[in-house]
């Protein structure tokens, strides 16, 4: 085991317990990734012997961001993204940790063979750790306990139709079969929240334009997430040592119903993503099928009161849900938001959002990396290792320019394919290097990548 160390100095830095930024100097022993010692001064030199030493200044150090909701669909659709790709766009944002979703590879992660092909084909691609939900398909219980034992995270279910045949949603009565076989493991059963009920539908829009985006807002009404989520706290009832999650909440209107299940004492959890917090219905222009996602970007007020959740409780942490494809499934040319796929390219862009929007909200760096790191690691079971600056967690550290502003190009997309609804936007706070387990893997002032090789663990 190597001796070797890397030591990382500041004069800010955000350790635990403490939303203000202070002087530290961070020890990382590079043969077990681990932090070994955190000194709260600023170092004015390298201590010498085996040692890396960075001097990060003025610049903010903080601990690497876990992003737990990422479609990095390889193998069977890696022309849409892949390990290599998604991870080197993660860690150039800072996230050195991402949880990857059952869907949209083929095949799924729904058995245990078929987790174990994901995990052949994700070995030595990765520039970023990377942990694996497991999916809840009709008809899959036996597997979920051996995916369980063989270390995904949790499981992700659809009540609505997913948009790919292999990934099919899951009826009540499935879901009864599923949560009996999970509700003595140690996991969580993680929900896409939409469904349909007796007085709303996804249907019956073909008279309306389908390249305003108002038409695909009406076709998703928040009645399709209270509704989910109405069913789900009942179901919680009966399965009560089982966490639920709520994934990509856009609905403000299911507050209540979340609050009111939380008084009861039921084991609820929710996120929110960067694109609901960042961008409004009401300046989404005609023929953007950039913008679509499901659930939908919804109102300016709805988007305040996602804040207002978010920073009182109610809405646990944020992720991306990056969820790519190909520019023809976009429909681009003819500007179809109807037919579009569903989903916004944006990872490695998180951090600079949350930092340039929840400025303008009064929101602290120290709230933004719990959401963003501390909760996301909680979610994902990652906690003792993941999510803070401590000693005995993994040396994964952000050195970032809280300052510099950037106009989102096309030259900053690290991901597949190259568009995104952030396009044009003037975001603030860029990464200058990202450290995974005491290693940089990411180096702004060397392009980026130059010089380096993935790193990245299988967790």
């Amino acid at each position: 085991m190597s001796n070797q160390s890397l030591v990382v100095t500041s004069r800010n830095a955000l350790l635990p317990g403490s939303d203000q930024l202070q002087p530290a100097t961070i020890t990382v022993n590079i043969g077990t990734g681990k932090i070994t010692d955190i000194q709260t001064v600023y170092a004015e030199r390298s201590p010498g012997g085996e040692t890396t030493f960075i001097d990060a200044g003025e610049k903010v150090v903080l601990p690497g961001l876990v992003d737990a909701h990422v479609h990095l669909n390889e193998p069977g659709r890696t022309h849409w993204e892949g390990f290599w790709t998604g991870t080197r766009a993660a860690v150039a944002g800072g996230i050195t940790t991402v949880v990857d979703m059952p869907l949209n590879s083929i095949p799924p992660t729904t058995t245990l063979r078929n987790l174990e092909i994901k995990r052949q084909t994700a070995r030595n691609q990765c520039w970023a750790d990377v942990g694996f939900w497991g999916g809840v398909i009709p008809g899959n219980q036996a597997d979920l306990k051996p995916l369980v034992a063989a270390g995904v995270k949790g499981f992700k279910c659809f009540l609505i139709e997913s948009g790919v045949d292999e990934f099919p949603s899951v009826s009540e009565h499935d879901l009864h079969e599923h949560m009996h076989e999970l509700q003595d493991q140690s996991t969580v059963l993680l929900f896409h929240a939409e469904l349909e009920g007796d007085s709303c539908s996804v249907q019956n829009h073909e008279e309306h334009d389908p390249t305003a985006y108002q038409t695909f807002l009406s076709s998703r009404p928040q009645e399709l997430e209270v509704n989910a989520i109405s069913l789900i706290t009942v179901l919680q009832e009966k399965y009560k040592s089982l966490r639920c999650h709520i994934v990509h909440l856009s609905a403000s209107s299911a507050f209540p119903i979340i609050r009111a299940a939380r008084s009861r004492g039921l084991n609820l959890t929710v996120e929110t993503c960067f694109h609901y917090l960042c961008l409004s219905a009401d300046d989404i222009p005609h023929g953007r099928p950039e913008f679509k996602c499901c659930p939908p970007i919804r109102s300016e007020s709805n988007r305040d009161a996602l804040w207002e959740a978010l920073i009182d409780g109610t809405i646990d942490c944020v992720v991306s849900d990056h969820s790519p494809c190909v520019a023809e499934l976009k429909n681009f040319e003819e500007g179809n938001i109807m037919t579009a796929w569903g989903g916004i390219n944006s990872l490695g862009f998180g951090l600079s959002l949350l930092w340039t929007e929840g400025r303008k909200r009064g929101v602290s760096l120290g709230q933004i990396i719990r959401w963003t790191s501390e909760e996301t690691a909680k979610h994902a079971g990652l906690s003792s290792s993941k999510g803070r600056l401590s000693v005995g967690h993994d040396g994964d550290l952000v050195i970032w320019d809280p300052a510099a502003e950037f106009k989102v190009s096309k030259e900053h997309f690290h991901f597949k394919n190259k568009f995104s609804a952030y396009e044009g936007m003037v975001l603030n706070g860029v990464v200058q290097q990202t450290v995974l387990r005491g290693r940089v893997a990411y180096d702004r002032t060397q392009n980026g990548f130059d010089g380096l090789t993935p790193i990245g663990k299988l967790l």
